[in-house]
């Protein structure tokens, strides 16, 4: 193995190569090569200045996160970090690709920092539950500025380093054409024949004037934005300290805050969730190394708001899309959709006009299923119904190339169905989009029986290539989130039946991490739509014969009452047409509802409305994952999180099950299954619960012995 350190010599310039690919993390080995070579560049009489530059792809992209959670091994980031600084000679960090969370405090530790025109910078510990805990958030606010350091910090984004030199404060020193290995070498050698001093960003003061004020709107903002969440509130007080204290007491208040962020049990979730997102692109029966089909035009069937933003997930990635409808006024309404959505970014300083321009000129609007022929991959995203869908693929299998993926969008239908109405099913499979499309990062990969492995392997690297998180799944109703979120809106209504307010029950499930409640969330889906497809499935035999099933939802479909798009459903919208307030119709409805299916009301605990709630959620989890419908139960995990709004600092319904203990979740499905009745199954534990709950119980007992 080579060295992951080398230092060599470009005439009086030292210059150190990190290689430790894939991303160059800052793991022991890296740190130490690090370490020595800086001390031996700064003892050497024949160096003038030192740059720190990367092989591969990127800059340094962050600390080695599989050492969290371990003894430390000197030397320590703090040490590295110090000696950088410290040196007597410049220092200049060579930044392309990506320099992110330790990568960058690192070059806030250079004297200089330059990069290539692509490269990006930021601090994204935010997303692991953490703070940057090697002065980042001293560093940061001197060059950038409080409340620039603090947006970057806390929505954890990466900033463009072309922006941040423009700025010229210091954060960026120049931008440079060609390789960044000999550019910065070069640019070195220029400046110090100017006599370039040594410039330290711990000894330049804050700039601006961060008052009180400042330091509240942005802790009202962490509130609403990452309500919950235990880091927001540490990187916003850190801030504060890094205009309050002197640097090393800054430093000293960073680390504090930084332990905290450790120890608390928010990070440990986020770090599960950081991996299990790596763990969801791989496939265990697909080599790495399957043939990709390229995708270079894509077409999207149906313009309805999903078609819409399917169809801004493809420009946003520079791929040419068309997208196609019977109706050309649905076109049009589509076209003035998309236009509206980037308009409305570039009002918020999100995109530049240039960018909305490019994004717009790849989409085309044309109707006719006739024009998916140019297309690599098309999706369909029309209404569901499942002989409509059929259609749609038996007549693009004969528009298409023989090469094209074909592609549902479907939520809930059977995607073998779909593909056998083709003639090449083997081409078939289901993506699975979130609404809103172009915002979600969610997209379930549905594996047909016939899926070939490359269409799988193209699929979930397109995912990737839209900047979207990949989960694959098998085939059933609802895959693997609409699947669990049945039992999840199941008790919800009964526990409308039982005398629990809407409101209640939605606080509840809001003050656990949801955005939003389970019942404001069907209002929001649309209470016609719910109440067609349970039509469907009992017509078809697949619900329990309990007539509480729906009932309220179902009647509130009956009486027109669809949810937000109607102006009423189980809640009543006010002007904004967003606002949900209570409704005494609703109430009443509720009320003859439950009277006269012989419900009586009953004192229910906000404890009794979170389990009822999660617990068939978790239990369904468990069957999905003993039918092998999830590969892994972190899938789920990402699934719940990126697609349903679970809250991210409980890592997901699986690894909050385990947190919880799998014998406490089987005892509290037993005891809703006594005080309840269990006549239709609803708290019947899944056989793998109870094998695993049994396991861990086994273990238990063992390791008492």
């Amino acid at each position: 193995m080579p060295e992951p350190v080398v230092l060599e010599m470009q005439g009086a310039i030292a210059r150190i190569t990190v290689n430790n690919p894939p991303v160059n993390a800052l793991c022991h080995a890296v740190r130490a090569g690090l370490l020595d070579c800086v001390r031996r560049a700064d003892r050497d009489t024949g160096v003038d200045g030192i740059v720190i530059v990367c092989a591969g792809r990127t800059f340094i992209a962050g600390a080695d996160i599989s050492e969290f959670g371990k003894p430390p091994r000197e030397p320590i980031l703090h040490d590295v970090l110090a000696a950088i600084e410290r040196a007597s000679k410049p220092v200049v960090a060579a930044i392309h690709g990506t320099a992110l969370g330790g990568g960058l405090e690192l070059a806030l530790c250079c004297h200089y920092r330059v990069a290539t025109s692509d490269a990006r910078i930021g601090l994204p510990e935010v997303k692991l539950g953490l703070l940057p805990g090697a002065g980042g958030t001293q560093r940061l606010p001197r060059v950038l500025g409080v409340e620039a350091a603090l947006d970057a910090m806390l929505t954890g984004r990466m900033l463009d380093a072309p922006g941040v030199a423009e700025r010229g404060d210091g954060a960026i020193d120049a931008v440079l054409d060609g390789s960044i290995a000999d550019a910065s070498v070069n640019w070195l050698r220029g400046r110090l024949a100017e006599s370039l001093p040594l410039r330290r960003v711990r000894d330049m003061p804050v700039p601006g004037n961060a008052d009180a004020a400042v330091f509240e709107r942005f802790e009202t903002r962490a509130a609403r934005e990452t309500r919950g969440q235990f880091a927001p509130r540490q990187i916003i007080a850190c801030v504060r300290a890094a205009t309050e204290l002197d640097f090393d007491e800054g430093l000293k208040f960073e680390r504090a805050r930084f332990g905290e962020c450790m120890q608390n049990p928010q990070s440990g979730a986020m770090r599960h969730l950081f991996f299990a997102e790596r763990e969801a692109a791989r496939i265990p029966d697909v080599p790495r190394d399957t043939p990709r089909r390229p995708i270079n035009a894509a077409a999207v069937v149906g313009a309805g708001t999903m078609g819409a933003g399917i169809a801004m997930c493809f420009a946003n990635a520079g791929i040419p899309v068309t997208l196609t409808d019977a109706s050309s006024e649905a076109l049009n309404r589509a076209v003035a959709r998309i236009r509206d959505n980037y308009d409305r970014s570039a009002a918020r300083g999100r995109l530049d006009t240039q960018t909305v321009e490019r994004r717009m000129g790849l989409i085309t609007a044309e109707a006719g299923l006739h024009v998916a022929s140019r297309a690599d991959l098309v999706v369909e995203a029309v209404y569901e119904d499942l002989e409509l869908k059929k259609q749609i693929f038996a007549e693009l299998a004969r528009e298409c190339r023989d090469d094209a993926i074909l592609a549902t969008n479907t939520s809930t239908l059977d995607v073998n169905q779909i593909a056998a109405s083709t003639t090449t099913p083997e081409r078939v499979l289901g993506l699975h989009f979130f609404s809103p499309a172009n915002v979600m990062r969610l997209v379930e990969v549905v594996r047909g029986q016939t899926t070939a492995n490359d269409v799988l392997a193209t699929a979930m690297g397109l995912v990737r290539r839209l900047r979207k998180v990949g989960v694959v799944s098998g085939v059933c109703y609802g895959f693997i989130g609409n699947r669990m979120l049945e039992g999840y809106a199941r008790e919800a209504g009964f526990l409308l039946l039982e005398g629990v307010s809407p409101e209640r029950i939605d606080r509840v499930m809001r003050d656990f991490g949801f955005p939003m409640g389970p019942l404001q969330m069907g209002d929001l889906a649309g209470n016609d739509v719910g109440a067609r497809v349970r039509a469907e499935r009992r017509a078809a035999g697949e619900l329990p014969e309990d007539p509480r099933y729906g009932r309220v939802h179902d009647r509130l479909a009956e009486l027109g009452r669809h949810g937000q798009k109607s102006g009423k459903g189980l809640y009543r919208y006010g002007e904004d047409g967003r606002t949900p307030e209570p409704d005494p119709e609703v109430e009443r409805l509720i009320r003859e509802e439950a009277e006269a299916l012989g419900v009586k009301p009953r004192e229910v605990s906000d404890r009794e409305i979170l389990e009822r709630c999660l617990l068939p959620l978790i239990n369904e989890g468990l069957a999905i994952l003993e039918e092998g419908i999830a590969l892994r139960a972190s899938d789920i995990d990402i699934v719940w999180v990126n697609g349903y709004g679970f809250p991210v600092y409980e890592g997901g319904p699986m690894y909050y099950a385990e947190q919880l203990g799998l014998g406490h979740v089987l005892e509290r499905l037993r005891h809703y299954g006594r005080t309840l009745g269990n006549a239709f199954d609803y708290w019947t534990p899944a056989p793998l619960l109870e094998q695993l709950a049994a396991q861990r119980l086994a273990l238990k007992d063992w390791t008492r012995d």
